[in-house]
């Protein structure tokens, strides 16, 4: 049997859409709500192994509940480390992204991490997901090329220098995190504070110059129609969590109140 390496969705995703792509974040570590959502039509979803309390495990179920979709999976590690990423790497994702990247430096150590030789130094292994456990015959060959890295600026330091980031060979998109970039700035809590969404949309329009792809989170959805709207090649415009926890809530205070009512007409 003949088994073909499997290319990169997201990546083609970008190539094929010629439009933002649209993206969920999955925070609740659920393979049945990812399995879900991932029939919604969103263009990517993100499985978060930063903030949630997802790990190697949760995101290889994951990784198999969204195969099968039109969904393109992105899975953020909880750190730019050199022994996660090959780990991520071994279970089959294709599209990483790593928070807190903040010089040349640290995007370098992370293009190596995701490289085998002689590109960088990802430790080399055969039996594994990524390569159907042996039976991608060129898998090593072909891995480098269809590997999809991003970046996230989430500090002043790092929007400084985001061009140069951007700039480093094997990064292949910047990510804007307005939640800790508005903190650092002086407005925490308040990520679409005027000076903070003029500051990413100026960079955006710099990256945008040089041929860059960026990417953002968006903290609700006037942020989301302005992001894309503006141009912003992928966005995260919601959360498993807050579309499922603001319908219940929705709901919950919809019938609540008409049972208060109801019982308040017949004292």
């Amino acid at each position: 049997m003949t088994h073909v390496f499997p290319t990169n969705p997201f990546r083609t995703a970008l190539a094929k859409q010629g439009r933002p792509l649209v993206g969920i974040w999955s925070v609740l570590n659920s393979s049945n709500v990812v399995e879900g959502l991932a029939h919604s039509g969103f263009d990517w979803m993100l499985i978060d192994n930063e903030h949630a309390p997802t790990d190697l495990g949760d995101t290889l179920s994951h990784l198999r509940a969204i195969a099968g979709s039109d969904t393109a999976p992105i899975v953020r590690l909880p750190w730019n480390d050199p022994v996660m990423i090959k780990k991520y790497l071994d279970i089959g994702a294709q599209t990483l992204m790593l928070p807190f990247v903040q010089s040349v430096e640290e995007a370098k150590a992370a293009v190596a991490a995701t490289r085998y030789a002689p590109q960088g130094h990802r430790g080399i292994a055969m039996m594994h997901r990524a390569s159907r456990y042996g039976r991608i015959r060129d898998y090593i060959d072909r891995a480098n090329d269809e590997r999809f890295l991003i970046v996230q600026i989430e500090t002043p330091t790092a929007l400084d220098v985001a061009e140069d980031i951007a700039a480093v060979e094997g990064v292949d998109a910047v990510f804007f995190g307005p939640g800790d970039l508005s903190t650092l700035m002086g407005h925490r809590g308040n990520p679409t504070h005027q000076d903070v969404l003029e500051a990413m949309e100026a960079k955006c329009r710099l990256l945008h110059k040089a041929g860059k792809t960026v990417g953002i989170l968006a903290p609700n959805a006037e942020a989301a129609e302005r992001f894309i709207q503006f141009g912003f090649d992928f966005v995260s415009v919601a959360t498993d969590g807050a579309i499922i926890f603001n319908a219940a809530d929705g709901i919950a205070a919809r019938f609540v109140s008409l049972s208060e009512a109801n019982t308040a007409k017949e004292a």
